[in-house]
């Protein structure tokens, strides 16, 4: 449900709502064409190569090694299962939130069968974000499901971290996205194609793209 708080704009939160809309639609028809088995291998292939390139530049977790935020994939979304599989084998921490009841975000070790609450802060120390969404823009714009969990999680990362917006093929738009000042930004786009900066003020935010350019 999307939470309309100080400083919203009744307009702009009515195009997210009615955007929204149509994009699960377009979704549901997007899925129902592709091989989602073979989107996990792909995905996992392209979050390997860009764990690779982040695990050279940014310094371990206190823990043993760097760390992810990753998530748990509905039936809609793109797949995570083998990729949060994968960054275990590669030696990454990931992490995979629990939803409180008033929409934020605690997080637990994706391998811990007990889901132990590790507190709010845990993104103040990842290397890597990988966010769930249905949309983004040339400019780092996301439009999430409306709650408000991730611009709250996303607002306690670590400044260096790099926030990368799983979508299908064709969820990237052209056309600038509604946005307001809460909203947080992400710095690519990753689908079975390839990954895709965003751009802020005419330079490209990281991470370089490893693979093939998402169009």
């Amino acid at each position: 449900m999307t939470q309309e708080g100080p400083g919203q704009s009744p307009s702009t939160v009515a195009a997210k709502r009615e955007l929204r809309a149509a994009l699960r639609a377009r979704r549901r028809a997007v899925v129902a064409a592709r091989d989602l088995a073979e989107d996990a291998s792909a995905l996992a292939r392209h979050v390997l190569d860009l764990a690779g390139d982040m695990a050279s530049q940014q310094s371990a977790d206190g823990e043993g090694g760097p760390l992810a935020l990753s998530y748990e994939s509905l039936p809609h979304e793109p797949p995570t299962g083998e990729l949060n599989r994968a960054l275990v084998a590669a030696g990454w921490r990931v992490l995979v939130p629990l939803t409180l009841p008033d929409l934020d975000l605690d997080w637990c070790d994706v391998t811990d069968p007990e889901r132990t609450p590790l507190g709010l802060d845990a993104p103040s120390r990842a290397d890597l974000a990988l966010v769930p969404g249905l949309a983004a823009d040339p400019f780092g714009t996301r439009l999430g499901q409306g709650g408000g969990s991730y611009d709250r999680a996303l607002a306690r990362l670590s400044p260096p971290a790099p926030v990368v917006l799983l979508l299908h093929p064709g969820e990237r738009t052209d056309e600038p996205l509604p946005a307001e000042p809460h909203d947080r930004s992400v710095s690519a786009v990753l689908t079975v194609e390839g990954v895709t900066p965003s751009w802020a003020r005419g330079r490209a935010r990281r991470p370089s793209p490893p693979g093939r350019p998402t169009r």
